[in-house]
């Protein structure tokens, strides 16, 4: 992982980053941002921020985020924790 200059720290590799598995996941079951966050109940910028990988929420929220676009939390965010 690296960090920009005074930005947030990624995670780098082939592996997609688990904010685009969420957009492409939310964009599959046919919601826009504001659909999601009415959905698990959080502002329109915590879902931008989980999609660019400036977030990475907390187990509870994944849950939610995960069930609402009818998927599993290892799918969107498991992929970041695999070497």
């Amino acid at each position: 992982m690296r960090a920009a200059a005074g930005g947030p720290v990624r995670a780098t590799g082939d592996a997609p980053m688990p904010g685009a598995l969420v957009r492409a996941a939310r964009r599959a079951a046919g919601l826009t941002q504001q659909d999601l966050c009415a959905t698990v109940e959080v502002s329109r910028q915590t879902i931008i921020a989980m999609e660019t990988g400036d977030y990475a929420p907390s187990v509870y929220l994944a849950i939610r985020v995960a069930r609402a676009l009818g998927t599993t939390v290892e799918e969107l965010w498991g992929a970041a924790a695999s070497p």
